[in-house]
């Protein structure tokens, strides 16, 4: 029983190192494009859409694998068990693998400008990539300095959408735009979520996260206010004529913004119970996502 009982505990470290949901991250942004280039031409280049879509989920497993190589070198995950540097023992082998992640991701990319006979899209994710550094990496990382929220927006908002977008149209739409302003935020609220629970290992390590700023309780506060936006931007999206009706499908997802919202709120201060938190703000991301792209389906 204390053999099984040990691999099972084992099993639960290795799936929470492995951030199996984390992965929507990856397929929202891109999901979200298509289906506005969709909604726009009438048309999808499914070859396109599947090599984008492995491309990004290779390029965020390097992301959280390399993430992790970072963390362990300034000292932030000395008390984080699901820590794959930790579980491995291995540094050098984990950065090894994420570089081999990054670059397969890379060339999945580097295939659809080739096809295309256009290179803007290789353009927008080496700078995606470049920021996903930025947020960790040496010399840079303004994680540290509280600044991981706007770089998440920016990159899995603006860029990541626009990116998928301009793969299926080779043009630019200001309606994409405001689509991904809604996936930039929805993307920023995990990022945000992620900081409640670990408020004294930042601050033994130095990190400025936005919640050692603010302090758990105003930081709940802004979550009500920031995750909010996702709803009330999609309303006005639709009531301007930017976004087709059946975009607000989106509201389907607003009793998860609820209970993330309530969770927070009840357990911002008690991180044994708020650590789940960033899992119900990826379940929230995922679902908002997905209905808003098939809203542009729709419409």
């Amino acid at each position: 029983m204390t053999t099984s009982f040990v691999e099972q505990s084992n099993s639960k470290l290795w799936l929470a190192a492995i951030k199996p949901p984390m992965y929507s991250v990856a397929i929202v942004p891109i999901w979200i494009g298509t289906a506005v280039a969709f909604a726009e031409t009438r048309m999808i280049h499914t070859g396109i859409f599947s090599t984008f879509l492995m491309s990004a989920i290779l390029i965020i497993a390097w992301l959280n694998l390399s993430n992790d190589v970072f963390d362990s070198e300034t000292g932030i995950d000395e008390n984080k068990a699901h820590s794959l540097v930790n579980l491995t023992g291995n540094k050098s082998l984990i950065f090894r693998l994420s570089n081999l992640f990054l670059a397969v991701g890379i060339l999945g990319i580097l295939a659809i400008a080739w096809w295309q006979r256009d290179f803007t899209v290789i353009g927008i994710i080496l700078l995606c990539c470049a920021l996903g550094y930025s947020y960790q990496g040496p010399p840079f990382r303004l994680g540290y300095q509280g600044l991981g929220e706007i770089i998440c927006f920016v990159t899995f908002g603006p860029m990541a959408v626009a990116a998928a977008y301009y793969s299926q149209a080779q043009t630019w739409s200001m309606n994409c735009l405001a689509a991904s302003t809604i996936v930039g935020i929805a993307t920023s609220v995990i990022l945000f979520c992620s900081h409640f629970h670990q408020v004294k290992d930042d601050l033994a390590a130095g990190k400025k996260s936005p919640i050692v700023r603010l302090g758990t309780k105003r930081g709940a506060q802004v979550l009500l206010w920031f995750g909010s936006s996702i709803y009330v931007l999609t309303t006005l999206f639709v009531l301007l004529g930017v976004f087709p009706f059946w975009t607000l499908l989106v509201f389907a997802s607003l009793p998860l913004a609820l209970k993330l919202f309530q969770h927070v709120s009840q357990n911002h201060d008690k991180p044994e119970k708020v650590s789940n938190c960033k899992f119900i703000a990826v379940a929230m991301h995922f679902c908002s996502g997905m209905l808003l792209g098939l809203g542009f389906l729709i419409g």
